[in-house]
């Protein structure tokens, strides 16, 4: 039997089964009405364009009464949510490990009078690894400070003879290149639909094709059975995640200044939890249809929308924010950018690290559990 033929027989019993299965069983109707409540649920409040509560240090190596003054004006806007320091050392740091976005220092000597021919300088220091967000940031602060010299211009003060110099760099990615902070997140995302979408269907598969039976006599155990379902998607995963850094950094000039062995350590993390969430799905299920929506709904369209890679996180409702933290991608999204753009900044990696194996251990323990030696789930 040619592959041709056995590929046009298994869609015709699938298509036929499907039309069985949809109206014998009721979890079919369920996906049919729950993935379009939870699509609704992260289209409506999840995705969020505007940046909000951004995080920014401000530095006043002179507390003069300007100095304050622009402060406030950053206290007061809802774009910002200001930590301050008299430490440009300690604001670098923030920077560094992403604590906060952006840097706002004001120089001892801001309070000099423009109208005496004095210098007001500010330094705005961006982190640079998503650049659009990085402009937005930068647009938002130009209007903050543009705002407090039409006020002062208002009031006759010498912002109206010499406006503030603002002195601009974006750190990471200096080009302020979209593709930089894209193609790192986009291996996110084809490792993710490696891992789950496939992986949920291969236990599924075999109960399908009624060849499920034939191994439960197998001299096989569980384990040996889970890492026969496990190892080709892993290798598969890590040939493709080798092809799209190949092709980032050669073709699309994609920096990576971190540890390539520390990306295939933390990359191989990354692949087991998604794997065994896939498993998990497949052996739950038993139907590939069922599977592979389960798949698309709880794993690659999180992966897509809560990872950090499309939409900020800053900016969705604190709920939002919090659903995050269970997306296993949220935490190599974080990996791929530091390793491709900042390099090996522990201080991001270890935390995200440690996520992953959680993650990774609790869903293989229960793709463990769910695989079943017996007919009977």
């Amino acid at each position: 039997m040619t592959p041709g033929r056995l590929r046009r027989m298994r869609l015709a019993g699938f298509l036929r089964k499907e039309a069985l299965q949809i109206r014998r069983d009721p979890s079919s109707i369920a996906l049919a009405l729950v993935m379009p409540i939870v699509l609704l649920f992260l289209f409506g409040y999840g995705v969020s364009l505007d940046a909000e509560n951004v995080p920014v240090a401000i530095v006043m190596e002179h507390p003069s009464p300007q100095a304050r003054e622009v402060a406030a004006r950053l206290e007061l806007s809802p774009n910002f949510a200001p930590e301050f320091t008299t430490s440009m050392e300690e604001a670098r740091h923030w920077l560094e490990i992403r604590r906060v976005d952006a840097i706002l220092r004001m120089a001892a000597d801001f309070s000099a009078d423009p109208g005496a021919g004095g210098n007001a300088a500010v330094q705005v220091i961006l982190h640079g690894t998503d650049a659009n967000r990085a402009r937005l940031i930068q647009g938002y602060l130009r209007g903050v400070l543009q705002k407090w010299i039409e006020v002062r211009r208002a009031r006759g003060e010498p912002a109206a003879v010499l406006p503030v110099e603002i002195a601009s760099r974006i750190w990471f990615n200096e080009g302020a290149s979209s593709r930089n902070f894209l193609v790192p997140g986009l291996i996110t995302l084809i490792m993710t639909l490696i891992g789950t979408l496939l992986t949920a269907l291969v236990v599924a598969r075999e109960w399908e094709r009624g060849t499920m039976e034939a191994i439960l006599v197998t001299p096989l155990r569980r384990l040996e059975l889970m890492l026969g379902k496990i190892l080709p998607y892993y290798v598969l995963g890590m040939g493709g995640m080798a092809l799209s850094v190949g092709v980032g950094v050669t073709l699309f000039g994609v920096p990576f200044r971190g540890s390539w062995v520390l990306l295939v350590a933390l990359a191989s993390i990354f692949l087991l939890a998604s794997l065994g969430f896939g498993l998990m799905v497949s052996a739950a299920t038993r139907i590939q249809f069922v599977a592979a929506q389960i798949s698309i709904v709880a794993g690659y369209l999180p992966a897509l929308m809560l990872s950090g890679l499309i939409f900020d996180l800053e900016s969705p409702p604190r709920a939002i924010q919090i659903l995050s933290y269970l997306v296993p991608a949220r935490y190599f999204v974080d990996i791929s950018h530091t390793l491709f753009m900042a390099g090996n900044v522990w201080e991001v990696l270890l935390p995200n690290a440690a996520a992953l194996a959680a993650m990774a251990a609790v869903f293989l323990t229960l793709a463990y559990r769910r695989i079943t030696k017996r007919l009977e789930s």
